[in-house]
């Protein structure tokens, strides 16, 4: 992301995953520690393994990772979202931790590339931007 300085990457998340955040924070369960692994099911070229990469841009995100008064304002627009969710999100930064393949190591189908441990509702902000990276 340092070619994107300046521009918040938070709001490109699906909007599924907001959703699925104020739900956790509604049902008590926004603070329930989850864990979630990041793996690739095939080598696209059908070779055997393939190289670590995008640890860095991930890492740059979660730096990032704010909600700001225009994206506050847009998601209260929406009328779906809680005003304590929306509190939690004017808020928000992430406490979880992170184990990650070191960059440029081979890495095989199937196998975590990456693994997050963080309260539910910040585990699911990451999902979308980890899935992309």
């Amino acid at each position: 992301m340092r070619e994107q300085k300046g521009l918040n990457l938070t709001m490109l998340c699906d909007f599924y995953e907001l959703t699925m955040g104020n739900g956790y924070l509604a049902s008590g369960m926004g603070d329930r520690i989850t864990y979630f692994d990041l793996f690739f099911r095939t080598v696209p070229d059908g070779g055997g393994f393939a190289i670590a990469a995008g640890l860095e841009q991930v890492i740059d995100y979660i730096q990032d990772l704010h909600f700001g008064p225009e994206d506050i304002a847009y998601l209260r627009s929406r009328g779906i979202f809680s005003e304590e969710f929306l509190t939690y999100l004017a808020n928000f930064h992430f406490t979880g931790d992170i184990w990650a393949v070191p960059e440029g190591t081979p890495v095989f189908p199937r196998e975590p590339i990456l693994v997050v441990r963080a309260p539910a509702i910040q585990a699911q902000l990451l999902e979308t931007y980890m899935l992309c990276a």
